[in-house]
């Protein structure tokens, strides 16, 4: 089935690798079909939910046997574009960047860092993992060699944009940014923004609101 990624609501997009990890741990446990209800309750979704997310990629199941998990799995893999290793880039290496480049999750799922750049020059020439750290300066350069689409942004909010700038003048179209700030991109780059802080905000409003309530039961 060929689907304009544009005609799937980025909602479902961002599900999907949530189906994939739930999929995957049911192999592991030697599953072999698995209903919506029960991947449902697994991930925090309903059953409808999860064969209405399904359908616009294609019919996976059957009414009453729900769904073979290995080809279940194997299908989204595919959506994902996960039957390939895709080659990835990381800028800043300050300890959330240092974190990151040690981490061996990525490449077991896909994810491949082949880069890790800093403009620091007491960073450069620090080994990371499989990496060794590397000057901005040379960024584009293996942006271009090695035909990096994919970019892990973790420099502070002052340099975000410039440096997301040059990530995308030198063809990366998807970005992971850490940086606490907003940064803008053209229409065709796809950008994911993680901020550790607000979202750990958007919980305390609920946690203040909480503490409030009780304090006026006690009155």
């Amino acid at each position: 089935m060929d689907i304009s990624p544009n005609a799937i609501p980025d909602v479902v997009v961002r599900r999907l690798p949530i189906y994939a990890r739930s999929l995957s741990y049911l192999a592991e446990e030697g599953v072999r079909s698995v209903s919506s209800q029960e991947l449902g309750e697994r991930i925090g979704v309903t059953a409808a939910q999860i064969r209405k997310d399904l359908s616009y990629f294609g019919e996976f199941g059957k009414q009453g046997i729900g769904y073979n998990v290995e080809y279940l799995l194997g299908h989204i893999r595919r959506i994902l574009g996960l039957h390939e290793v895709w080659p990835v880039v990381l800028v800043g290496v300050g300890p959330l960047g240092q974190a990151i480049a040690r981490y061996e999750g990525f490449r077991t799922r896909g994810i491949d860092i082949i880069g890790v750049f800093d403009n620091d020059s007491s960073k450069i020439g620090l080994q990371l993992g499989r990496n060794t750290v590397q000057p901005d300066s040379d960024l584009p350069k293996i942006l271009q060699e090695h035909n990096i689409r994919l970019a892990i942004v973790a420099v502070p909010a002052v340099r975000a944009q410039e440096v997301v700038d040059v990530l995308v003048q030198n063809g990366v179209q998807g970005i992971l940014n850490y940086a606490p700030i907003v940064v803008q991109t053209p229409d065709n780059v796809w950008v994911r923004h993680i901020d550790p802080v607000a979202l750990l905000h958007s919980m305390t409003y609920y946690l203040s609101r909480e503490d409030e309530h009780h304090a006026m039961n006690e009155h």
